[in-house]
């Protein structure tokens, strides 16, 4: 029977102490009812009890460089540890209270959470790390929590009241489109993205809230909006993809980071996606001795239900293809085989898969002239046989079975 832990992934399935989680407990800031901080800004809004939810901020106590480095893309560019990442989220502070995630009234009419909402809306307007003040009703829990899809949360506490100690700097774009309440969602996050706007801030727009037609904006656990915005952002650029001309030669791309491993091998042929994950025996949420795999992909009209196996994985990988094929404008039959091996012991949330991804597909490529040959070289640097591989592929299985009108 498979792990429970490589489903669970963090959320607390077994009802137990998680002891991904004992790996966090370091480098944790004493307890401090009134702080100053800069926030990344990073906000966290939570899932259970919805629609009233926990939600909040993250910012440090002391060392305001921590703010420097709060997403995936700013830990792959800096070539950072595990360790770099465990020690600067330890020191952060998570100021959180109840919220409904539609309204602006708290739970029983308080008035808490409307404050509190609306200082995070004004931070996730930011692109630069903003001075903030916070008063806590009691000290931090000492606590980690960790989860495949968002970044480790860090030392909750009930927070009393935050005060912004300066203006957020806000891009003129954003400041556009989130004070139209006439566009919607899916077009704000499209207009933004092309407009250069990092995908981890539109993440934080969409989840408090500030996207949308105004009768239908809502507070989006985070969860569901890091997920929401590499699938919305990457199934816009699709539709243009599939119109595209088809590569000409089998191409492969190799990268890793952080213990993940990389393999995107892309084939002549309309545009069809596969992923697969291979979690190694003593790995992140694989306390066995032998490899488990999930697996999703979709064909050339794309998927009709949620990847539920890979889940948020599957999206933040498939975000970085489109991009690759965008700027190239071909499609392809592509697909990608992600290895994670023991060296990623905890869980850094999916914008890691993301980055490890777009590092893969910004290093030079490999052309060969058969599948065999690629299969050949993918082996010298995955720890998985390549006969496992093949034999679990849908896509390796069947390529080249359906013939094309060129056949003809």
């Amino acid at each position: 029977m498979e792990s429970l832990c490589i489903h669970c992934k963090g959320k607390g399935l077994c009802g137990k102490h998680c002891y991904i989680l004992d790996r966090f407990i370091d480098n944790a800031p004493k307890p401090k009812l009134h702080f100053s901080g800069k926030s990344a800004p990073e906000l966290f809004v939570g899932r259970i009890g919805y629609p009233f939810v926990n939600s909040g901020i993250l910012a440090p106590q002391d060392n305001d460089n921590i703010s420097n480095f709060a997403t995936a893309e700013e830990w792959s560019a800096n070539n950072f540890s595990i360790e770099n990442v465990l020690r600067l989220r330890g020191q952060l502070i998570y100021g959180r209270a109840k919220t409904n995630i539609k309204s602006n009234e708290g739970p029983a009419g308080s008035s808490l959470g409307d404050r509190i909402k609306q200082v995070t809306q004004e931070l996730a307007l930011s692109s630069k790390p903003v001075s903030t003040e916070f008063f806590l009703k009691k000290k931090p829990t000492l606590e980690f929590t960790s989860d495949s899809v968002f970044r480790p949360m860090t030392n909750p506490a009930p927070i009393k009241k935050v005060i912004l100690e300066e203006n957020p700097k806000v891009e003129k774009k954003v400041d556009y489109l989130t004070s139209d309440y006439d566009v919607k969602a899916t077009i704000a996050l499209q207009e933004l993205y092309n407009s250069n706007i990092k995908v981890d801030h539109l993440q934080k727009l969409l989840s408090i809230g500030l996207l949308g037609v105004k009768i239908s904006r809502k507070m989006v656990p985070t969860r569901w909006s890091i997920t929401a915005t590499d699938d919305t952002i990457s199934k816009q650029q699709l539709e243009k993809i599939r119109y595209f001309s088809e590569i000409n030669q089998i191409t492969l791309f190799s990268g890793n980071f952080v213990g993940n491993y990389i393999e995107a091998l892309l084939l002549p042929g309309r545009f069809s996606f596969e992923a697969i994950e291979a979690w190694q025996g003593e790995s992140t949420y694989n306390m066995e001795h032998y490899t488990q795999f999930s697996q999703d992909y979709e064909g050339f009209f794309g998927r009709k239900t949620y990847a539920s196996n890979i889940t948020g994985g599957y999206y933040a990988m498939r975000l970085p293809l489109t991009e690759y094929l965008t700027k190239v404008q071909k499609q392809a039959t592509v697909f990608i085989f992600r290895e994670i091996r023991p060296e990623y012991y905890a869980p850094l949330g999916v914008g890691i898969v993301r980055e490890t991804a777009r590092r893969t597909f910004t290093n030079p490529p490999k052309n060969f002239d058969t599948i065999e040959d690629a299969l050949k070289d993918i082996q010298t640097r995955l720890q998985t046989p390549i006969e496992t591989i093949k034999e679990k592929s849908w896509t390796l299985h069947e390529y080249n079975k359906q013939k094309s009108l060129n056949d003809f």
